[in-house]
């Protein structure tokens, strides 16, 4: 009898973009030559895509989330208000 592919082991693709991207995070040295050389790349990427399909991204994950919105402007508004929060939040 044949086995269903299990969630964990279907897309293999998906399995491999996530080792190649924490292979690249895990070389840069330093906070900024990850975010130049992994995250701003990563989500010029995603914006390019998401951009030319109109689409309004939201991306929740365990530990982050990432927001596109419809209308440029937004990405200052979004920016301050997680960094006030941040500025705010209590000590844990």
């Amino acid at each position: 009898m044949a086995r269903k592919k299990s969630k964990s082991n279907a897309g293999g693709g998906a399995n491999d973009l996530m080792r190649l991207l924490a292979d690249r995070m895990e070389a840069c040295k330093d906070a900024e030559s990850l975010n130049d050389e992994v995250i701003i790349p990563f989500v010029a990427a995603l914006e390019a895509v998401c951009g030319a399909r109109g689409y309004v991204l939201n991306i929740f994950g365990e530990q982050s989330n990432i927001v596109f919105t419809g209308d440029p402007g937004d990405a200052e508004a979004i920016y301050l208000l997680v960094e006030n929060f941040l500025d705010n939040k209590p000590d844990e």
